[in-house]
């Protein structure tokens, strides 16, 4: 299938996962993984549609975006390390995975010359994997504190990356537990803190994540196939 069929799929998948949790589908937005991906099938998923591209690597995003062009939101979504934050907050709309006080210092430190207010969400690490980023979820709440009182930063929500597993219904507990955390932190009624995202769900179980809350899920191989 080309890669235009596999969005239409997905997307068609997207909108039955949204009606079946009573949400609209226009709720659930989702985001392109490109990583490794080539810049022709890229250009293929932006003609049919696809608004929002992911990439994991610095270096890698900045040639495809200069190639793709600025027709798209690029989110990074990969783990980011403070040294590359200076490139990060010129070329991404969205910076997915914020997991520490000192990642977010560099980056709103960054942002104040250019004079813009960096989105950001935090990624919470809630199986406690060592190979995966994010912050413990019992001090998610501590970060959001310390974080939302830097003036070049906006916190619009949380995201995960649960535990691979074969069956998407072992993964779907991760995902209620991020929007209770999320919930939580809503009720705190932090200033200047947004809990309007929940970004979670990949090609495996992006329906059970729209099922549990989703408004942000990152599909790759379901849209540009098999990575090589």
């Amino acid at each position: 299938m080309s890669v235009a069929e596999n969005l239409a799929r997905v997307r068609e998948q997207v909108a039955d996962a949204a009606i079946r949790s009573n949400r609209s589908p226009e709720s659930v937005k989702l985001v392109g993984v490109t990583k490794t991906v080539e810049v022709e099938r890229i250009k293929e998923a932006v003609s049919a549609g696809l608004q929002i591209l992911g990439e994991n690597y610095v270096q890698e995003a900045q040639n495809k975006i200069e190639q793709v062009g600025g027709q798209t939101s690029w989110h990074f979504i990969g783990r980011l390390q403070s040294n590359k934050a200076k490139y990060a907050v010129k070329l991404f709309d969205l910076i997915q995975t914020v997991d520490t006080l000192k990642l977010a210092t560099e980056l709103n430190r960054r942002a104040q010359p250019l004079g813009r207010v960096l989105p950001i969400i935090i990624q919470v690490n809630l199986a406690g994997e060592a190979s995966k980023g994010g912050v413990h979820p019992a001090k998610c709440i501590q970060l959001i504190r310390e974080i939302s009182e830097f003036t070049n930063l906006q916190i619009r929500g949380l995201m995960t990356m649960p535990p691979f597993f074969n069956d998407p219904e072992r993964a779907r507990p991760h995902f209620r537990r991020l929007r209770e955390l999320s919930q939580e932190i809503a009720e705190a009624q932090l200033p200047d803190v947004e809990m309007h995202e929940l970004s979670m769900g990949m090609s495996g179980d992006f329906e059970a994540a729209i099922e549990e809350g989703a408004t942000l899920i990152r599909v790759g191989t379901a849209i540009f196939g098999e990575r090589p």
